[in-house]
C-alpha cells in the first residue's frame, strides 16, 4: 500500500508542470471523437460498463489517461488507445471532458 502511495505522489509531482500547459478544448473535442464509441459523443456513456467522462475533474482525467498511457493502469482497450497520446493531447482531452456537464450514468 505504501509503495502505491509513493508511486502516486511521484506521478502527481511529475505531472504538476504539465498543468501549466494551455489546454485547448477544441483540440480535445476533435481528439475525443474516438472516445465516443465507448464514452458517448458528449462524454456520457450509453453503456453502464463504461464510465462517463463529462464533468469529471480535469486533474483526475489527466492522471487516469496518463496512467493508461504509461502503464500505471492497464486495460485491454484504454491502454492501447492512450498509448499514442502526447501530454498536450491528454491535457486537451481532460479540459474538454471536464468542461462538459456531468450526467448520471446509464442504467
Amino acid at each position: 500500500m505504501q509503495k502505491n502511495a509513493v508511486m502516486l505522489l511521484a506521478l502527481v509531482l511529475w505531472l504538476a508542470p504539465f498543468t501549466a500547459l494551455a489546454q485547448d478544448k477544441a483540440a480535445g473535442q476533435a481528439k475525443a471523437a474516438v472516445c465516443a464509441a465507448c464514452h458517448g459523443a458528449d462524454g456520457v456513456s450509453m453503456m453502464p460498463d463504461y464510465p462517463n467522462l463529462a464533468g469529471q475533474k480535469e486533474k483526475y482525467l489527466q492522471l487516469a489517461i496518463t496512467a493508461y498511457r504509461d502503464g500505471g493502469r492497464k486495460h485491454a482497450v484504454m491502454s492501447p488507445m492512450a498509448n499514442g497520446l502526447t501530454d498536450a493531447d491528454i491535457a486537451n482531452l481532460a479540459a474538454y471532458f471536464a468542461s462538459l456537464p456531468a450526467q448520471s450514468p446509464a442504467k
